[in-house]
């Protein structure tokens, strides 16, 4: 047995192969290797006797869930009214050219995913980038070279 197999098989023994805990199953896998790889998903789908079809639909259902590879680090910039009167598209905007990636992208080396949300629900500190479920309030473009470099220096360390 491969250690990816044994992995999901710790994962599924864990949750007793009961397919009623499919989503808590999903969260243990994407939490080890950042995304949902199809392979495991088939394996799921073979181990618990569930429709692959079935476990696809809940994995698009739920955006936290991601189907594609993604960076150690996930910056989520939120797009909400608020933070969109108050310099969103321009925080975007040098995040992407910072990290030279488009919105729902992962860098080459991996280190980081960029992704927008609609609303974080947190208004009055907009703008709002989160990374790593660290929310940075009232980032501003100037604001974003600091917090990139902070996250690439804990990488060079």
């Amino acid at each position: 047995m491969d250690v990816m197999t044994e992995k999901i098989e710790s994962i599924l023994r864990k949750y007793d192969y009961r397919s009623a805990n499919i989503i808590q199953i999903l969260q243990d896998i994407q939490s080890l290797y950042r995304y949902l790889p199809r392979e495991l998903l088939l394996a799921v789908s073979q181990r618990l006797k569930m429709p692959l079809n079935n476990i696809y639909s809940i994995a698009t259902f739920y955006t936290a869930f991601s189907l594609n590879p993604r960076g150690k680090h996930l910056c989520t910039v939120c797009m909400g009214t608020a933070c969109h009167v108050r310099g969103a598209p321009g925080v975007l905007s040098r995040l992407e050219e910072r990290l030279k990636i488009t919105s729902g992208a992962t860098t080459e080396d991996k280190l980081f995913t960029l992704e927008t949300v609609n609303c974080l629900g947190a208004c009055a500190l907009a703008p709002i980038v989160v990374i790593d479920g660290h929310y940075y309030g009232q980032t501003t473009v100037n604001k974003v070279d600091t917090l990139i470099n902070t996250y690439n220096d804990e990488e060079s360390s």
